[in-house]
């Protein structure tokens, strides 16, 4: 064992063997974590903290697993006491503390963590490494393409369990909503190879799940979701809003997608399931500017509306949603895996500011170029 990161033995000398990174730095984006986490009260349980249920340990594979989803997944994986390895090429440290983690707490996690350092794109390390070790469950967090799949597939023939992160970015645009799973879906998509890695893995008769985020955010976020209105909010700046601001969309915290992927973990009720995991209530782009403002103490803030057409950004994206109504119905999981997201959206966004903004990390810089443009420009809808 060596920084806290344990190593995975491998018994073959083709290729290269499990190589331990640096553990996480205490600090993260310059800004130390220190402060014990808070959370409010649920019986005996502190709101958003990882709880877990109790099942069989097994030995179990993340895909990924060094940023956003794939830290709060590791916590509770290890909570319940499974074996985890995180497959990474290795680029970035295999863990890091939650925000306001507990040096002791954030040690105990790190020591158990074990990591295999490859490139999932490598095909033939892929089949012979993960066939040297055996695996009873995949979570694949990072899959974007089919071809990455096939070949974790035919290392492990006797996999228990494929855990995918799929995207709700598969639908098709429809004028009827909310999108349900049963909905026919685009392959035309961005998300297309998301949807040929489902089609492989019933094809191949593979016990898997399949989870379909909406917009996911909270703390750690790499998206600019939740950050792109606080980076405004903070500057004191108005917020540019693609035309009437009445577009309704979805947001999921990244706490309840975790624990998502956890009820799922050994369920029979998921098998050769697709799921769509949100939070289950909807919001307007100007509902969630003023929610943004809430939770980060900010005043109600400025709305500017602006038609996108008017307007040139170049390669630069204006704004971080598709410029449509989107959003999924979660009835189903609350129905056959009584899946209920614990956090409202101004609760959920209060908890990603005081954890990750508020506390002055984020992954992107401001960048307010294109609102310049915006503002500068007289053909705003008024």
């Amino acid at each position: 064992m060596a920084g806290g990161v344990a190593a995975v033995q491998h018994n073959f000398k083709s290729y290269p063997s499990v190589s331990i990174l640096p553990s996480s730095q205490s600090t993260f984006c310059g800004t130390k974590f220190i402060t014990s986490i808070q959370y409010k009260r649920k019986v005996c349980q502190p709101k958003g903290a990882l709880t877990v249920m109790a099942s069989s340990s097994k030995k179990i594979l993340v895909m990924g697993g060094t940023r956003f989803i794939g830290i709060f997944l590791s916590r509770l994986l290890v909570e319940e006491g499974h074996q985890v390895t995180l497959f990474t090429r290795g680029k970035a440290p295999v863990t890091q503390p939650l925000p306001g983690e507990a040096d002791e707490a954030y040690n105990a996690f790190k020591s158990k963590i074990l990591h295999l350092k490859g490139d999932r794109k490598d095909y033939d390390f892929v089949r012979t490494s993960l066939a040297a070790e055996g695996f009873d469950v995949v979570y694949d967090i990072n899959g974007r393409e089919a071809e990455e799949v096939e070949p974790i597939l035919d290392a492990l023939p006797n996999l228990e369990q494929y855990i995918y992160c799929s995207s709700a970015g598969v639908y098709l645009k429809s004028d009827l909503l909310p999108h349900r799973e049963v909905d026919a879906v685009d392959p035309k998509s961005r998300h297309k190879g998301k949807l040929e890695t489902e089609a492989l893995l019933e094809s191949k008769g593979v016990n898997y799940t399949s989870i379909r985020p909406v917009y996911i955010y909270g703390p750690l976020n790499y998206n600019p979701v939740e950050e792109w209105f606080f980076h405004r909010l903070k500057a004191g700046r108005p917020i540019p809003i693609p035309n009437s601001g009445l577009q309704v969309t979805q947001l999921g915290h990244v706490k309840d997608l975790a624990q998502a992927f956890i009820k799922v973990l050994g369920n029979a009720k998921a098998s050769k399931q697709v799921y769509n995991i949100s939070g289950d209530r909807y919001v307007t782009f100007d509902g969630l500017a003023r929610a943004c403002a809430k939770a980060g103490g900010f005043p109600v803030p400025e709305i500017i509306h602006y038609n996108p057409k008017e307007f040139d950004f170049g390669k630069k994206k204006a704004f971080p949603f598709r410029d449509q109504h989107f959003f999924a119905s979660v009835e189903k999981a609350k129905e056959e895996l009584g899946i209920v997201p614990e956090y409202g959206l101004v609760e959920g966004l209060t908890d990603s500011y005081n954890l990750d903004f508020g506390r002055g990390t984020f992954r992107k810089e401001a960048d307010f170029s294109t609102d310049d443009i915006i503002l500068g420009k007289s053909l705003v809808l008024s």
